[in-house]
C-alpha cells in the first residue's frame, strides 16, 4: 500500500458510508440492551435493601454459608487461642514449682552429706576421718 492524499471531501464521504454500514448494528445492540434491565452494584442494592429479597438470598445461597463457615472459624480460632494460653500459663507455674522443689531438695542433700555430717553420724560406728594424706601406688606395666 502507498500513502495517499485523501481531501477532507473525499474523508468526509467515507465516513458516511461506514456510518450508514454501522448503524443498523448498533440498532440491533440498542434493541438488546432495552430487553435486559440493568441489575444495580452490590452497594445500591445494600443501599436500598433489595439483598433481603428471596432472589437475592437462593442466588448467594452458597456465598452465604460460606461466610458462615468463616465466620464459625474465627470465633472456634478464638477459643482455641485462649485455651493454648492458659495451658502454658499452668504448664508455667507448674514447671516454676517443680524446679523449686528441685532445688529444696538439692540443698537438703548437700546439707545431710557434708562432710562434718558424715562424721558425726560415723563416730557411732568406730569409723574415723584420716589425718594422714593419700598415697598414689603406681605400678609401671611391661
Amino acid at each position: 500500500m502507498e500513502n495517499e492524499f485523501i481531501d477532507k471531501e473525499q474523508l468526509d464521504q467515507l465516513k458516511k458510508a461506514s456510518e450508514k454500514k454501522d448503524k443498523p448494528k448498533k440498532a440491533k445492540k440498542k434493541k438488546k440492551a432495552i430487553q435486559k434491565p440493568k441489575t444495580p452494584n452490590a452497594f445500591v442494592q445494600i443501599l436500598n435493601g433489595d439483598f433481603l429479597n428471596k432472589e437475592f438470598i437462593l442466588n448467594n445461597l452458597n456465598f452465604i454459608f460460606f461466610i458462615i463457615l468463616l465466620l464459625l472459624l474465627v470465633v472456634g480460632k478464638g477459643y482455641y487461642g485462649k485455651q493454648l494460653s492458659k495451658n502454658v500459663i499452668q504448664t508455667q507455674e507448674e514447671l516454676n514449682e517443680v524446679t523449686g522443689e528441685y532445688f529444696e531438695a538439692k540443698a537438703r542433700l548437700e546439707e545431710k552429706t557434708g562432710r562434718n555430717e558424715l562424721i558425726n553420724k560415723l563416730e557411732n560406728s568406730g569409723l574415723k576421718e584420716t589425718t594422714n594424706p593419700t598415697k598414689v601406688i603406681r605400678v609401671k606395666g611391661e
